[in-house]
C-alpha cells in the first residue's frame, strides 16, 4: 500500500540529506538480488534512523533484522567514538553483501553481524542499549521488547519498524500471526509506562518508544 502519493514522497526525498553513495548503490543492489526488496529501508527511512542515531549518540546499537544491511549502516553513522552495532539476523543468504557494504562503509570494527536467533544473541551481549531497531519477525515484536526493555538506558530508544502493515492492522478480516503480532504489540507499549510513545506514517509505519 502506498501510504504517500509518490510525487510527495519524491520532494520529500528531494528536501531531506542526500543519499549516500555507499547505500545508493546498496539499494539497487538490494533492488535486483534480491526476491523482497521491498524490506529495504529506503532513503526517507535511512536518513530518519541516520539522524536519531547521531541525536542519541549510541555507545551501543541493536538491530533485530539485518536484512541487506541498510538501516544498521544507517544507525552506524551516529556512532560514539568506541561504539558498536549489533546486527542479527537468522538468514544467512545476504551476510556476504552484507560484510561487503560494510567493509565499503570502513564501518567493519563497528558493525557486528550475528547470525542466529535474536533471542539467543541478545543475552550474550554486554552492557545497555542507546538504540533498538525491531524489524525481524513481527509475530515476536513483544518478545523482542520484552528482552530488551530493561536494558534500554532512560532516553533510549526502541524503534519497530512496519507497524502499519500497508494497513492491515485496521482491516478486521486479516487474522494472520504477523498482523496480530503488529496490533499487540502498538497495544502492549503505548499500555507500558517504561516508554513514551509515538507511531511516525513513515514508509509503514515507525513506532518509536522513548524510555522513560
Amino acid at each position: 500500500m502506498q501510504f504517500l502519493d509518490p510525487a510527495l514522497e519524491q520532494y520529500a526525498a528531494l528536501c531531506s540529506e542526500a543519499e549516500p553513495a555507499h547505500l545508493r548503490a546498496l539499494a539497487e543492489e538490494t533492488r535486483t538480488a534480491s526476491t523482497q526488496p521491498q524490506m529495504l529501508s529506503g532513503h526517507l527511512q535511512g536518513r530518519f534512523l541516520s539522524l536519531m542515531s547521531r541525536l542519541l549518540h549510541p555507545t551501543c546499537i541493536l538491530d533485530i533484522g539485518t536484512f541487506t544491511g541498510y538501516s544498521a549502516l544507517c544507525m552506524a553513522e551516529g556512532l560514539a567514538p568506541g561504539g558498536l552495532l549489533h546486527t542479527i539476523d537468522v538468514d544467512t543468504r545476504h551476510a556476504s553483501l552484507v560484510d561487503r557494504y560494510v567493509r565499503q562503509a570502513g564501518m567493519h570494527q563497528r558493525i557486528h553481524q550475528h547470525l542466529a536467533p535474536a533471542v539467543d544473541v541478545i543475552p550474550r551481549i554486554a552492557g545497555t542499549f542507546d538504540l533498538v531497531f525491531i524489524d525481524a519477525d513481527k509475530q515476536n515484536y513483544c518478545n523482542y521488547f520484552d528482552r530488551v526493555i530493561e536494558r534500554v538506558r532512560p532516553g533510549g530508544l526502541i524503534i519497530a519498524d512496519n507497524v502499519l502493515w500497508s494497513g492491515k492492522v485496521l482491516d478486521a478480516s486479516v487474522d494472520d500471526a504477523e498482523t496480530r503480532g503488529l496490533v499487540a504489540y502498538a497495544r502492549k507499549v503505548q499500555q507500558d509506562t517504561r516508554v513514551t510513545n509515538l507511531l511516525l506514517p513513515l514508509r509503514d509505519g515507525l513506532l518509536v518508544s522513548r524510555r522513560t
